[in-house]
């Protein structure tokens, strides 16, 4: 698949599996020590280190309105998610109107209703 699209969850195998993808960054550490006394001393430390993007508990609580995206060729980034409100097309969705909610049962159901208007013939298969 070219794209992926985390909208969030908890499952945890997606979670270290998105956690690989994004990867590591690079971080500067300094540390200073200070000793006092007879013969005061000071020191300085730098080291490079690697941190997690975003960690596994980070991403189990990713705020409901946003997602990452992982497109070819880029890396992955947050967006904003698409409010369906401002989709042309909502009007026709149950979450806009209920009477828009489709009926399964209704859908299925295949018996034929009769009127007392139809005509129709019976054929009594065992007479033939």
């Amino acid at each position: 698949m070219d794209s992926q699209i985390f909208l969030g969850g908890s499952e945890p195998t997606t979670l270290k599996d998105l956690n690989a993808a994004l990867g590591k960054e690079t971080i500067d550490l300094f540390n200073t020590s200070d000793t006092r006394g007879n013969s005061p001393s000071y020191g300085t430390t730098f080291q490079k280190a690697g941190h997690d993007l975003a960690s596994i508990d980070e991403l189990a609580v990713l705020d409901g309105g946003k997602c990452i995206l992982q497109l070819r060729g880029v890396r992955p980034f947050l967006s904003d998610k698409y409010d369906l409100t401002q989709h042309p097309n909502y009007k026709y969705t149950s979450d806009y109107d209920k009477r828009n909610t489709f009926d399964i049962e209704k859908f299925l159901d295949r018996k034929m209703k009769l009127k007392k208007s139809d005509v129709f013939t019976v054929v009594d298969a065992d007479a033939l």
